[in-house]
Formats: C-alpha cells, sequence, structure tokens
C-alpha cells in the first residue's frame, strides 16, 4: 500500500510559517508534531509500506518570492535525504512565481528525482486555470509529471469560514472549485500528459453534470476534458 496523502513538517518549514503569522493553519489549533520516527510507527501499523511526502497547506509561499524559492528548495532537499525505500516525495513549488516554480520543477525531477508535485487549489488567490500558469503546465506536461492537487483556504476566507476551521468545509469547495477552473479554461485538454491526484475531492463527482450544463456559457467552453489527466481522487 503507498500512501499519496502523507504530509510531512519539518521544525524548519513550520517556523518559517509561524514567522509569517500561521500560527494556526487554515485556522487549526495548532500545528501538528511530526517526526520521522512517528511516521514510520504510523505506516507500519496501517500496513502503509511506502509514503510520498509532500508540505501541506499553506504551502511554501508567505509573500515573498525569493524566500518562497529558498523555501521550497528546502523542503524538497529534506524529504529526497529520507529513507527512499520508505519514503518519496511531491515537491514543493513557490507558487504563485511561475517562473520559479518551473525551475524548482526540472531542480525536482533532474536532482532530487521526485515523484511529483504538489500544487495548492489557489496560490495568492490565483487558480490554476490562470493564464499566468501555461508555462508551468507545460513544463509538468513535458515530464508526463504527477500533480497532486490538494485543498487550501480560499482567498475570500474570512468572510465565508466564519471563524471555523477551514478544512472542515471551505476545502472541499476550493478544491471543487479548482478542478472546474482546469476543466473550463482546457487546461486539461491541452496537457493531457499530466496526471492529477484530487485531494479532498469529495464535491467534485455531484458537481460534474452542472458543470457540464452550464458550461456553454464559458469561454473557452469546456470540451472534452473526459480522457483528459484527470486521474483520480484521494481521501
Amino acid at each position: 500500500m503507498i500512501d499519496l496523502h502523507a504530509h510531512f513538517l519539518p521544525p524548519e518549514y513550520v517556523a518559517a510559517a509561524e514567522r509569517a503569522g500561521h500560527l494556526r493553519p487554515d485556522g487549526l489549533s495548532r500545528w501538528p508534531e511530526w517526526s520521522v520516527q512517528q511516521h514510520l510507527a504510523a505506516m507500519d501499523a496501517s500496513g502503509i509500506e511506502k509514503a510520498i511526502l509532500s508540505v501541506p497547506s499553506p504551502g511554501v509561499h508567505f509573500g515573498d518570492d525569493f524566500r518562497a524559492q529558498v523555501l521550497a528548495r528546502r523542503m524538497n532537499e529534506a524529504a529526497a535525504a529520507l529513507d527512499h525505500d520508505r519514503f518519496g516525495f511531491f515537491a514543493s513549488l513557490p507558487l504563485p512565481d511561475v517562473e520559479g516554480a518551473a525551475a524548482e520543477v526540472d531542480y525536482a525531477y533532474d536532482v532530487l528525482h521526485a515523484d511529483g508535485v504538489v500544487l495548492l487549489s489557489n496560490a495568492g488567490g490565483l487558480y490554476p486555470g490562470d493564464p499566468s500558469w501555461e508555462p508551468l503546465w507545460r513544463t509538468l506536461n513535458d515530464r508526463s509529471a504527477t500533480v497532486l492537487l490538494h485543498p487550501t483556504s480560499p482567498p475570500q476566507w474570512r468572510q465565508v469560514a466564519l471563524d471555523r476551521p477551514r478544512p472542515m468545509i471551505e476545502f472541499p469547495f476550493d478544491i471543487a472549485r479548482a478542478v472546474a477552473d482546469l476543466a473550463l479554461t482546457g487546461v486539461l485538454t491541452r496537457h493531457p500528459g499530466i496526471r492529477f491526484v484530487v485531494v479532498d475531492g469529495e464535491l467534485v463527482a455531484p458537481l460534474v453534470q452542472r458543470i457540464e450544463r452550464f458550461s456553454g456559457a464559458v469561454v473557452p467552453p469546456m470540451s472534452s476534458a473526459g480522457g483528459s489527466g484527470y486521474c483520480c481522487t484521494a481521501a
């Protein structure tokens, strides 16, 4: 059994997030404790042979492109240094810095041998169909990349979350919004080499018929999104 939705929280990452003001990540009471030993013990107890690690929401970009590049590189190198028999990793990217993200894809694949990349449902309020992301999608498509699409807080979370933990309600809605954006902007059809693994995608399937029903009013319209790179969901 391979766990594709497995987060890791090195102390350096938690410290960087807290310095940026994320003391209650996505409205949770505190950061979870994490260590390699605890993670391996949980894997063994559940019969998991290997975990593909990723940095969780809120990701690595806290408002400064350069610092996000540095933090992404350090987290990716930390993950790559773990036991390859038990751990792989999805590389973090410093989005919405698209140029920096594409450069990190090259380093993560060519030097660190990443299993794929992790992208959040929005980055700085930009959703994945934004035209500025197109160079990144071309880079990922050329590598037949696997993309773990993970939810994060929506940009208007203060108005809609009502001080409740955002993973409770907002995460499934924001991931559905991101998947719809990928389909309705044609990303899925233009880049069929990308395989998407969607986390917290419970709302995607119930919304498919509604998205198809209204897609004719969208420019560009959603065409043959079936047969795209959309792969599966992960709990």
